[in-house]
């Protein structure tokens, strides 16, 4: 079997008084001696899922064509671990990132964030806290279809589509918040919908289908990016259910969305910097 245009690697690394693990992807024939490091998140509605499924999302091709660094961590799991747990792992994985540029061969000033649905909420959760930690600053944030606000919207509310719908909405929201859920103590980190001031925050690219639960908070989110001065662009798929791209890779719109993904990708490679602070040891003050 030839070998594929990537190599992987395991890493294991320590949070607090547990580790984590984390895949590494490079290319095995980069065209540039050092390239974005883009950190991406998977999915699972907080409450399933792992690093392995980086294979299989849009993430991939950016290594396989454009030659990024991908990390992909192995987050905690609401099913033990509620909030707080998974954004400790994953701003972990983003300061390892960051601390090991160089060994990666990562540009120290093109550090991304990215993922789907939960990944995409926890990307946008991580532009947040790194931002006002000033530990890590973020060039490009890809929040595809993110799973931003615990409270219902107009898509949320009543939504019967296939895959992702209102019930299983809510069950994932209440076991990531456990008590917290449908009350005003939730915090911008765990569901980053609730953040009222979003100046600051890295430019962002995403997509998300108009019949899926998560339709309003997307478009909310890159609205209201617009407005406190950020760059952002959301594409809207007609009639596309939650994660419908990962379903139908072969439809020739899907195939266009990638298309239109890849390209705002390589836009923000080419324009969008972010040059890092000094070194902090400060713990998340969440």
């Amino acid at each position: 079997m030839p070998k594929p245009p990537f190599t992987t690697e395991k890493r294991v690394i320590p949070v607090g008084n547990h580790s984590i693990k984390l895949l590494i992807l490079r290319s095995r024939t980069p065209i540039l001696k050092k390239v974005p490091g883009v950190l991406w998140i998977h999915g699972g509605g907080y409450q399933s899922g792992s690093e392995k499924t980086v294979f299989v999302t849009r993430a991939l091709s950016l290594t396989v064509k454009y030659g990024a660094v991908l990390v992909a961590p192995d987050y905690r799991l609401s099913k033990k671990h509620p909030y707080p747990a998974a954004l400790h792992d994953c701003h972990a994985a983003l300061r390892y990132l960051k601390e090991h540029a160089e060994e990666l061969g990562v540009r120290s000033d093109q550090i991304m964030v990215g993922g789907e649905s939960a990944g995409g909420g926890m990307a946008a959760a991580l532009c947040m806290l790194a931002h006002d930690l000033e530990d890590v600053n973020i060039a490009f944030q890809m929040p595809l279809y993110p799973m931003l606000d615990d409270r219902d919207t107009p898509s949320s509310a009543d939504n019967h589509a296939p895959n992702w719908n209102t019930k299983r909405n809510r069950k994932a929201w209440k076991r990531y918040l456990r008590d917290a859920y449908g009350t005003d103590m939730v915090p911008c980190y765990a569901a980053p919908a609730r953040r009222k001031d979003l100046s600051g925050l890295p430019p962002c690219y995403t997509f998300v289908g108009d019949i899926e639960p998560f339709y309003c908070e997307t478009v909310d989110y890159v609205r209201r990016l617009r407005e406190a001065g950020v760059e952002a662009e959301c594409d809207v798929y007609p009639d596309w259910f939650h994660a419908y791209d990962l379903f139908f890779p072969a439809k020739k719109t899907v195939r266009d969305a990638v298309d239109r993904f890849e390209a705002h990708y390589l836009y923000a490679a080419e324009h969008y910097f972010a040059p890092q602070p000094a070194c902090q040891d400060a713990d998340p003050k969440l």
